[in-house]
């Protein structure tokens, strides 16, 4: 026999593992946005390709995780 307690153990197992992998990459976006940003920022010249600087910002990122 099931009860309450064994379906909301389940319930929310479910739900944080639904939060986890929903929101994993959120800091990952943020460092991105900062990157870009201060690339802006501390950039005598302004950039002009911001896919470009993107990706440059993602693979930094990822390489000093």
């Amino acid at each position: 026999m099931i009860n309450k307690k064994n379906i909301l153990i389940v319930f929310f197992i479910f739900l944080g593992m639904y939060l986890v992998l929903t929101f994993k990459d959120h800091n990952f976006k943020r460092a991105v946005d900062a990157c870009l940003a201060a690339s802006q920022k501390l950039s005598k010249s302004k950039i002009s390709d911001l896919k470009e600087a993107r990706k440059f910002c993602e693979d930094q990122i990822k390489k000093n995780k």
